[in-house]
C-alpha cells in the first residue's frame, strides 16, 4: 500500500514538473514588444537595456563576428553603409559569419534586405567543428530568400520566412526587393518562433515526433547532426548573393 501511494505521489509530481515546464515558456510576443521601434539603427535604447537586450552590431565594426570554422572575419564581407553584407557573388555559398558566443534561449532580431533574387538565412544552434563545411548541416535556418524572382521553382518550405526543409510560412509578409524587412527568432527550449515584419510565420515544438518525422525524411535525412544541439552559434549565411543586415539584437532568456 505504501508503494502504491508513493508511486502515486511521484506521479503526481512529475505531472507537476512537466506543467510547469511547459507554462514557464517566455511568450514571444511579449520578448518582441521589448524592442523599441523608434531607437536608431544599430543603438540600443535605455527601455531594450533595462530589458537585457545586447547589440551584437555596432554598424561600424565586426567584433563579435568571425568566419565559419575561421579565426578572423572573412574577407567576403564588408560593412557598407552600417550593415554586414557580401562582396562576393556567385552560385555557390561562400563564407558565413557567426557569433562568436554560443546560445541556448534567447530572442534574435536583425533587419535585412535584398537584391533581386538573393538568397540567404539566419541559421542558430550551430556546431562550430572542421569536420562540417557549413554551418547549415548542424542548425536549423529562417530562410532569407526572393523567391518571387528565383529563377526555379521552389517548395512551400523553402520560400522567404520559412524555417528551411523543415515548416513552410503561415504568412508571407515580407516587403518587396530594396526595402528593410525586420526578422525576429525565439528559441526557448525545445520551443521556436520566426517572426516577420510583426508576423509570427512558423512556430514549432523541437525533438516531438512530427518534427523527428520531417527531419528523417526530407534533405536533413542526409545530415546525421542536423538539429542535434540545442546550444550553438548564430550566422548570417553567404549564399553567393547580396544582402544587408543591420540592427542585429540578442537578449538571453
Amino acid at each position: 500500500m505504501k508503494t502504491l501511494s508513493l508511486k502515486i505521489v511521484l506521479g503526481i509530481i512529475a505531472v507537476v514538473i512537466i506543467c510547469s515546464a511547459k507554462s514557464s515558456t517566455r511568450d514571444p510576443l511579449a520578448l518582441y514588444a521589448e524592442l523599441d521601434k523608434n531607437a536608431p539603427v544599430n543603438t540600443l535604447s535605455v527601455k531594450e537595456k533595462e530589458k537585457g537586450w545586447q547589440l551584437l552590431f555596432d554598424g561600424k565594426k565586426a567584433d563579435g563576428w568571425h568566419g565559419y570554422n575561421m579565426k578572423g572575419f572573412p574577407e567576403v564581407w564588408t560593412i557598407e553603409d552600417g550593415a554586414f553584407t557580401m562582396v562576393t557573388i556567385g552560385g555557390k555559398e561562400s563564407q558565413d559569419i557567426l557569433t562568436n558566443e554560443v546560445y541556448r534561449n534567447f530572442a534574435f532580431s536583425v533587419d535585412y534586405k535584398m537584391t533581386k533574387a538573393a538568397n540567404s538565412g539566419v541559421i542558430f544552434q550551430i556546431a562550430e567543428d572542421p569536420k562540417y563545411k557549413y554551418p547549415y548541416e548542424t542548425g536549423p535556418e529562417f530562410q532569407i530568400i526572393d523567391h518571387e524572382n528565383w529563377p526555379d521553382k521552389l517548395e512551400d518550405w523553402q520560400i522567404n520566412g520559412a524555417n528551411y526543409a523543415m515548416y513552410p510560412p503561415m504568412a508571407k509578409p515580407y516587403k518587396p526587393v530594396g526595402e528593410w524587412n525586420h526578422l525576429f527568432l525565439v528559441v526557448d527550449g525545445n520551443f521556436v518562433t520566426q517572426m516577420l515584419n510583426d508576423v509570427v510565420v512558423v512556430k514549432y515544438e523541437k525533438n516531438t515526433d512530427g518534427w523527428k518525422k520531417l527531419r528523417n525524411s526530407g534533405k536533413w535525412a542526409a545530415f546525421p547532426d542536423w538539429g542535434k544541439y540545442d546550444e550553438g552559434h548564430i550566422s548570417l549565411q553567404n549564399h553567393g548573393t547580396k544582402v544587408w543586415f543591420r540592427n542585429i539584437k540578442l537578449k538571453k532568456i
